[in-house]
């Protein structure tokens, strides 16, 4: 490889070392892997080959130093593989994710290496080093550890084998998911078929008819969820059928984007992995690691709150069969029927009706009026849109962040509306995490898949989409306010059922009233959202709590259930094992399917949520009460925003989060509130 002509060689000159997307093509990232994985191969051996004793500064310093190639390349790449895929980006990704995981063990199981490890954990508390350098020396120690750092050279072999197999076998199944979503899209011929719809989402549809080939044609893209958010909307019963059908069969339907196989495949292994390790399942391995401990400390929360949330579901759908009743239609409430008769009823219970909410959420009001709104009021930041600087897609916008005073605190970048080549779902990703060791600033992305409506027409945000994007921006001050000293507590690297609570959190500002009040305006009128409106949303609160509870439990604990099987187990059906693991907890009604069903679980099957789904609601816990501190402190005040900052955004992964929550709470969480806001009393 030529290096002075390839950019990911050297740092970005760029400000905050944003990527140059203009200069990467294609050929330049398989050359830029290689030449990562052959110089931090190269550092680590250079650790390993001194023949003084073991210190901070000759060992885990270089260590973390590592990489810096490595790491520029795979974050470009595997954000753009994830936002705007194609085939060439497809291949590489399965060619490169046994590589990655070979390399990974190559550091990891290295026997040298793990030696000054452990030899300076065991005298950590001796060193006099800072409280930051202390914790690094702890992790490293427990990861390695856990990953089989301890094993012996054959374990080791085989466990090297394992991850290659599983790193293939993840990877297929997000290609099958992509691919299988983009072919299950529903076609409309007629546009009163979409009645229901308004105009944008209509027009929305015909554009991504005209796309696929299909003019004059309407195409209902799928959404990651079971779930769709047209079937609150279309009045059309046969539509709504074929839409949930349609996200029910991703990955069933036989053929090469099956991912059946692959379920039982990686559930299997892991759990054979697990037992290499020393635990009896994948769940008790993941748990050993993250603030729950064990997978008994999961069944037990999740276990406590599961009856209560069907004996909720069950009142819905008997209020909603109810409804449909005294329409004088004569027909038996279906999964299908379930959300647009919901809105139904909460418009007779509430006179709530969030379909007519969506033209006071218009994408770049809720943006720059709301959720950068709620962050300035808070911490003090503000956001320019940087049109000099490029993202990977002409979608992808970027905004530089500042402080108060002026003073640099990262680029934000905003990727909102859905292709085919992007994945499902919404996320955040760092591009470059903050390091004071190497001097890096940061650069953060959210994702989003909002429809793209016809040139001239207004994006209108679902009440649902806008909570999404408040939760994804939560990642994003995560990821911009952390300040460590090490990269590898950068940002959101924190525990993995901890990560989602300040994303959580940051849902509040939504309905916050100086926030809605700022950015809930008409799109036509600019009129406010009427009071009345706001005040029916916070009445209704626990509405449909036993639906939204249920789909999510379920997938938590078939999550659970896939990760609690041991090494002997062997699964034949995915339908039969899904049926059982659901049927066990009481969660089987098929009124109200999981929210995403094994074959269609990123999450888990490729997402590294794996035996973590509960994290949503294991923060949640943590949320609520977080909520309640701010609502008795007077709220959006920038000193209750500089104190969260400063005691929890800020440490990034540098302390025990739990510990850094009792820093900034003076307590520990109660769950009450969680059952409160879930209505789960």
């Amino acid at each position: 490889m030529d290096e002075t002509v390839n950019p990911f060689v050297a740092a970005s000159t760029l400000p905050y070392q944003l990527p140059p997307f203009s200069e990467i093509a294609e050929e330049h990232y398989r050359p830029a892997f290689e030449l990562g994985f052959a110089e931090q191969l190269a550092e680590i051996a250079a650790i390993t080959a001194t023949t003084a004793a073991p210190t901070f500064s000759n060992t885990m310093v270089p260590l973390e130093r590592s990489g810096r190639i490595l790491d520029r390349v795979a974050a470009v790449f595997f954000t753009r593989s994830s936002s705007d895929s194609n085939d060439f980006t497809n291949a590489l990704e399965e060619e490169l994710a046994p590589q990655l995981a070979a390399h990974a063990d190559a550091i990891r199981l290295d026997p040298e290496l793990y030696g000054r490890i452990a030899a300076l954990h065991d005298v950590r508390t001796t060193l006099g080093l800072p409280a930051e350098a202390v914790y690094l020396l702890e992790r490293y120690f427990t990861e390695f550890t856990l990953a089989g750092a301890a094993l012996s050279d054959l374990d080791k072999s085989t466990l090297r084998e394992y991850n290659k197999r599983l790193s293939t076998l993840t990877t297929r199944f997000e290609k099958n998911l992509l691919a299988d979503t983009n072919d299950l899209a529903v076609v409309v011929d007629t546009r009163e078929e979409l009645d229901g719809l308004a105009s944008g989402e209509i027009s929305a549809a015909a554009e991504a008819a005209t796309e696929r080939g299909l003019p004059g044609k309407y195409l209902l893209t799928l959404v990651l969820p079971t779930s769709h958010p047209y079937l609150a909307d279309l009045t059309n019963r046969s539509v709504r059928e074929r839409l949930l059908t349609a996200s029910q069969s991703r990955g069933i339907r036989g053929g090469e984007n099956d991912n059946r196989a692959l379920v039982i495949d990686i559930t299997h292994l892991r759990a054979v992995r697990a037992r290499l390790l020393g635990f009896d399942s994948h769940a008790a391995y993941v748990t050993a690691d993250e603030t729950a401990k064990t997978p008994e400390a999961v069944a037990d929360m999740l276990g406590r709150l599961a009856p209560a949330a069907a004996r909720n579901a069950r009142i819905e759908q008997a209020d909603l069969q109810a409804y449909v009743a005294s329409t004088g239609a004569d027909f038996t409430l279906e999964a299908w029927d379930w959300a647009f008769y919901t809105e139904k009823v909460r418009q007779e219970k509430y006179d709530v009706d969030t379909a007519a909410m969506r033209p006071y959420f218009e994408l770049e009001t809720v943006l720059h009026d709301g959720v950068f709104y709620a962050a300035e009021k808070l911490y003090g930041v503000t956001f320019a849109e940087r049109s000099d600087l490029a993202g990977w897609h002409p979608e992808s916008r970027v905004f530089e962040v500042t402080n108060t005073d002026g003073s640099p605190v990262g680029l934000y970048i905003g990727d909102f509306y859905t292709r085919d080549s992007k994945r499902g779902g919404a996320w955040m990703n760092p591009l470059i995490s903050q390091s004071s060791l190497l001097g890096s600033p940061t650069v953060v992305c959210n994702n989003l898949n909002v429809a793209k409506p016809a040139s001239g027409e207004a994006t209108l945000l679902s009440f649902d989409q806008v909570v999404t994007l408040f939760h994804e921006f939560g990642h994003a001050l995560h990821g911009l306010f952390a300040q460590v000293t090490y990269p590898k507590f950068a940002g959101t690297n924190v525990y993995r059922d901890f990560v989602e609570f300040p994303s959580q959190v940051n849902e509040m500002w939504m309905l916050w009233p100086e926030v809605l009040a700022n950015f809930a305006r008409h799109v036509e009128t600019g009129e406010a959202m009427p009071q009345y409106l706001v005040d029916r949303i916070q009445a209704s609160a626990t509405f449909n709590e036993g639906f939204s509870t249920s789909e999510y439990l379920a997938a938590a604990l078939l999550d659970q259930a896939w990760h609690r099987i041991d090494a002997d187990t062997v699964v034949t059906d995915v339908a039969e094992f899904e049926a059982a693991a659901l049927a066990a907890v009481g969660l089987d009604n098929p009124l109200v399917p999981t929210r995403y069903a094994s074959t269609y679980f990123a999450h888990t099957f490729s997402g590294g949520y794996d035996a973590g789904y509960y994290s949503y609601i294991w923060s949640e816990v943590l949320d609520a009460d977080t909520v309640e501190w701010f609502k008795d402190n007077g709220g959006l005040t920038r000193q209750n925003g500089d104190r969260f900052r400063d005691r929890l955004l800020g440490v990034g992964g540098s302390k025990d989060p739990l510990e850094a929550y009792v820093d900034w709470r003076g307590r520990a969480a109660s769950i009450q509130p969680l059952l409160d806001r879930r209505g789960l009393n």
